[in-house]
């Protein structure tokens, strides 16, 4: 029974060896939106606030992902649009302040991730919404010298499914999601 106890307990350890944890940088970590005005132009716009945890056992082939991102720190270049995206008609950030993404089921392809299911929630409606991870790399920041991953992800939504109704058609219901994310191990 001792023998058997010190292999399930090597076992578990070795299984967590593997696990890294990472911070979120919010200076290269900016997610962004774009949405088609009256079949004119796609608009564009950005949040610069953003934080976050991630845990990536590429071994185990698992992981966890949390970004939070505020709201009210939209940015499209524009401060009349960034007031009225700001405002109830679309993110309400009097009332929510914060956008989230959580997930605890990392795909991945080989030994890097390929896919990130989880769940968004805005506007306080919480939806499933997977995140295709385009590209993911890892190595030693060259000027700070800390271990690093950086990855772009991308999805799309409907907004109407949160609650963001205004103006559609003509600024359409469908929203691309694009998040450039760097962080760092802890």
């Amino acid at each position: 029974m001792r023998k058997l106890l010190t292999v399930l307990a090597l076992l578990l350890m070795s299984s967590t060896v593997y696990a890294e944890d990472y911070t979120v940088d919010p200076r290269h970590t900016f997610p962004g939106f774009e949405v088609n005005h009256m079949g004119l132009s796609t608009q564009r716009g950005r949040f610069d606030a953003t934080g976050g945890k991630i845990t990536l056992d590429s071994a185990a082939k698992t992981g966890a992902v949390l970004i939070e991102i505020d709201a009210g720190s939209v940015n499209t270049g524009l401060k009349e649009l960034e007031k009225h995206l700001k405002g109830e008609d679309f993110f309400n950030v009097e009332k929510h302040q914060k956008i989230t993404f959580r997930s605890g089921n990392v795909e991945f392809e080989g030994d890097r991730p390929k896919a990130v299911h989880g769940e968004l929630t805005l506007l306080g409606v919480t939806k499933p919404l997977t995140l295709a991870i385009n590209s993911f790399n890892c190595r030693v920041h060259p000027m700070n010298k800390k271990f690093v991953c950086g990855a772009d992800a991308s999805a799309s939504f409907k907004r109407s499914e949160f609650g963001m109704g205004y103006a559609i058609p003509a600024v359409s219901d469908e929203v691309k999601l694009f998040i450039q994310i760097e962080a760092f191990r802890n």
